[in-house]
């Protein structure tokens, strides 16, 4: 069987971290999450949003995701919190600093198993968290699924492999499942951080 991969690329990406601890004690994240490339199946593919006949918490059409990039850098962001504090005559809501990786000239890889989605995939760009980080298509190609799998250099990357196993780790909770806890397990292909 064969993979029908396209190909993405940017100036820059951040992907955001599953846990509630700030970026600069995760430093982000390489991968894609399970939430994440579903985010980014239902931009490609708007028909999966109708929950009737695809529930959500799933992925239907990307098989494969491989991600590599130059390197991160660290930017500061400002926030405010959700919440007021209350002195004696106002209301008042802070301002913070956060620091946030972003990835620097990432290529994302996503492999789907039959040619029109991959086609409909390579005629639209993609966001990896935040809108304003958009990668676009700039090749589409069929391989052979052991070719992708291959440690040759043509896909290298970070890829989170969505699986229960010995080396697997827990990657966030499926909101959609009562929050059932989700594995994954990391396969490290080529060297995923690009050499200039």
């Amino acid at each position: 069987m064969n993979y029908h991969v396209v190909k993405f690329t940017g100036p820059f990406g951040f992907i955001k971290p599953w846990t509630a601890v700030r970026d600069s004690e995760t430093f982000s994240q390489q991968f894609l999450t399970p939430s994440i490339t579903e985010g980014i199946e239902k931009k490609l593919f708007p028909e999966l949003l109708n929950e009737q006949n695809f529930p959500k918490g799933t992925i239907y059409k990307i098989k494969r995701h491989r991600l590599s990039y130059e390197q991160m850098s660290q930017q500061q962001e400002q926030i405010q919190p959700r919440g007021w504090n209350k002195t004696k005559n106002s209301y008042l809501r802070p301002n913070a600093i956060l620091i946030r990786g972003i990835l620097l000239n990432p290529t994302l890889w996503l492999a789907f198993n039959n040619k029109q989605d991959a086609e409909i995939a390579f005629r639209q760009h993609i966001c990896l968290s935040r809108n304003e980080d958009i990668l676009l298509p700039i090749e589409l190609m069929e391989i052979a699924m052991e070719t992708f799998d291959a440690d040759s250099g043509t896909f290298p990357g970070f890829e989170l492999m969505f699986e229960k196993t010995k080396g697997s780790f827990i990657v966030g909770y499926n909101r959609y499942r009562n929050n059932e806890i989700m594995y994954g397990s990391v396969k490290i292909v080529g060297h995923p951080v690009k050499t200039f």
